[in-house]
């Protein structure tokens, strides 16, 4: 049976794109390849919202770009970390972990309903 993709909740784009870009930085193409391959396929990543998130990340000086040219010899721009992007990213980690961890232990309390 195959599951269907989950929908991104709102949010969650910028700070996967920031946890991809903390390894390496990478063109938008990659970005999207090194999302679907973590989630084995399960994020229903649209294209056109992962450019708009690298757009507005760089906005906000989380992330820098730069012209290069990628293995293929084309031309691409390529994102990477600011300073103020991993900052960002461990607060947002945190924030998060804490966020599942959170709605993990509702969503199983043994407890029954009453």
């Amino acid at each position: 049976m195959v599951l269907p993709r989950l929908a991104l909740v709102k949010g969650t784009l910028d700070v996967l794109v920031l946890r991809a870009l903390a390894r390496r930085a990478m063109h938008g193409f990659e970005v999207a390849t090194w999302l679907e391959e973590r989630s084995d396929g399960a994020l229903d990543l649209d294209d056109s919202a992962l450019y708009q998130a690298l757009y507005r990340l760089e906005q906000r000086g989380l992330i820098a770009a730069e012209w290069g040219v990628t293995p293929n010899n084309r031309r691409a721009r390529y994102y990477g970390l600011t300073d103020a992007g991993a900052a960002h990213l461990r607060e947002e980690t945190a924030t998060w972990l804490r966020y599942a961890a959170t709605v993990t232990g509702i969503l199983t309390d043994p407890q029954p309903a009453v």
